[in-house]
């Protein structure tokens, strides 16, 4: 049995760490070690003075954001900002993902020209925005970039570019907010004391940037280990009237909230703001200060977030029938699929399904209102998503994204072909990876686990141990444990209003040779899975091995530690 503390070093061993000074900068951020100097960006001096030229001239400014749940956090930090030095002259322009799409776009850039907007900062978009940059620059509008997205091979001509993949910042893997984050903290750091900001005061919008930090899935190492920490400890106390109008709408005690209520509940219901409405919902109910707002958008937000998930579910059910008919599917490398009639807000999450359940770059498209063939791709890590659409350019009439995850525009003409396209290019880009799988290590039944476990060691002063790991995220997953021939002592669906989607199984060690307690009951948990999700298919009274997760439960007040099934075979 693990001693207290053993378990600890086993799991931090098994991320790399070896020496005690890792291990105490990985369980103990600190927030002036940890996060390094805003300066260290390339252009962040230039950035500084030209917003503080613009707030000491009243120019008129654009905070230009992004539609999802990195750059609408990235967006309330800049405004919380300019709310705090009472700046007024400012809007908030956050393009809607249906008809206008990602990044700046020429007509929105014609209206900024038309009201006399000499300040465009962008948040999470920009890098490669080449022809808007320069039409701003024509017309004497200044635009400072801030993005964190892979650059194409000319950068925009704009003023100032805040982008640690451009530059020489020591933090590659920041998401858009986080930039963001950095140039208040350069701001507030240059210029706090002339506009009697107190030193520390952008620590408040480390709630936005932790939410952002998780919820982009960017490694949780470094500088993101850090945001995302200190992130976690101001959401628990965040002020923010919306923020915890919404919590409570989902029975979440903000207290208590955990990465897992953030990258579950919270991110999907700031997103479906702009798969379904108008992103703008999302951003009020993070910015508003007053608590009738709040409870409205909250209310809003929910219900709109139930219509993603149906529409969801019917373009699942629509790629299932696909696939039956299409005995193809095996042979190529990428997956395409599409349909005219899908919404093209919500097929980042359909490529987000595919590729977990095939494993391979999944790229998904539909028709947007304007009538052009827009989709979202994602890859599970054996190829680089904007390598792989730059290596097959010529089908594309705009791209952008990072390793993991893109979107696209495609010529109508083409869109027919691009499945072979691409996947004649993953080929060339990853001779090594083609028929091999991506699972290395000590895995079983294609799942990595860290360390073998009986049943009676899921108590709470493990989980204790666990914890002092968290947030978990890319980078820093969860620990799997194994848990070898364990029955199956009773199995129930359940779920909301009866529907019967998630999982509960009751395991127990009953009959294991050589163990003391011999009836250890233990509950597990799998949402969205049924009895022939996993490895093996399930009954009651037989025995399996089990691949699962701590899970500490606080379902309406009340602690349960329990399992979170990542597999049974």
């Amino acid at each position: 049995m693990h001693q207290s503390g053993e378990l600890l070093k086993e799991l931090l061993l098994k991320c790399g760490l070896k020496n005690d000074q890792e291990i105490n900068a990985f369980l103990n951020p600190d927030y002036d070690r940890d996060l390094h100097d805003p300066f260290l960006m390339r252009d962040m001096e230039r950035a500084c003075v030209r917003l503080y030229q613009a707030i000491d001239n009243n120019e008129k400014i654009i905070i230009y954001a992004d539609y999802d749940c990195d750059g609408i956090p990235g967006a309330v930090i800049l405004s919380d900002l300019l709310k705090k030095i009472n700046y007024k002259n400012y809007e908030v322009y956050i393009p809607q993902r249906n008809s206008e799409g990602y990044g700046l776009n020429l007509i929105a850039i014609g209206k900024f020209i038309k009201s006399g907007v000499q300040l465009i900062i962008t948040i999470d978009l920009g890098i490669t925005a080449v022809e808007e940059v320069a039409e701003a620059s024509i017309a004497g509008i200044d635009v400072i970039i801030t993005d964190h997205h892979l650059p194409h091979e000319t950068l925009p001509r704009a003023f100032a570019i805040l982008n640690p993949k451009v530059d020489d910042y020591p933090e590659k893997m920041l998401c858009g907010s986080g930039v963001m984050f950095k140039f208040v903290q350069g701001f507030v750091k240059k210029y706090g004391e002339f506009f009697k900001i107190t030193n520390g005061w952008e620590k408040w919008s480390l709630d936005m940037a932790g939410l952002a930090t998780l919820s982009d899935m960017v490694p949780l190492t470094g500088e993101n280990r850090a945001i995302a920490y200190f992130g976690m400890k101001v959401l628990r106390k965040s002020p923010r009237p919306g923020l915890q109008k919404l919590l409570a709408k989902m029975n979440i005690d903000q207290k208590y909230l955990s990465e897992d209520d953030v990258g579950f509940m919270l991110t999907p219901r700031i997103n479906a703001a702009s798969r379904m409405d108008d992103p703008m919902r999302a951003f009020e109910l993070l910015s508003t200060i007053d608590e009738v707002e709040g409870d409205n958008l909250a209310i809003h937000l929910s219900k709109i977030n139930d219509e993603r998930k149906n529409i969801v579910k019917g373009i699942m059910r629509d790629v299932g029938k696909t696939f039956s008919n299409s005995p193809l599917r095996e042979m190529n490398e990428v997956i395409v699929v599409g349909n005219p009639n899908w919404r093209v807000g919500v097929l980042g999450l359909v490529a987000g399904k595919i590729m977990d359940e095939y494993n391979k770059p999944v790229f998904v498209w539909g028709k947007d209102e304007n009538d052009c063939i827009k989709g979202s791709c994602r890859s599970p890590g054996s190829v680089s998503i904007v390598e792989l659409m730059t290596e097959t350019k010529e089908f594309f009439l705009d791209f952008g994204g990072h390793e993991l995850a893109g979107g696209f525009t495609v010529h109508t003409e083409k869109v027919h072909f691009l499945e072979e396209a691409l996947s004649l290019s993953f080929k060339k880009l990853t001779p090594s990876a083609f028929g091999t799988s991506p699972y290395v290590g000590g895995g079983t039944m294609g799942v990595n686990f860290d360390i073998k476990f009986t049943l009676n060691a899921v108590n709470m002063k493990n989980w204790r141990e666990i914890e002092k790991m968290t947030p978990f995220g890319l980078a820093n997953p969860k620990p799997i444990f194994l848990f070898e021939n364990v029955k199956i002592e009773k199995l129930k669906k359940f779920g909301k209003n009866g529907s019967g989607e998630h999982l509960e199984i009751i395991f127990s060690n009953k009959n294991q040779e050589g163990d003391e307690n011999t009836n250890t009951k233990v509950v597990a948990i799998s949402f969205f899975s049924g009895l022939d999700s996993f490895s093996k298919v399930l009954e009651e009274g037989i025995n399996v091995n089990l691949l699962a997760t701590f899970d500490l439960s606080r379902f309406r007040g009340k602690e349960e530690l329990r399992l979170r099934i990542e597999d049974i075979y």
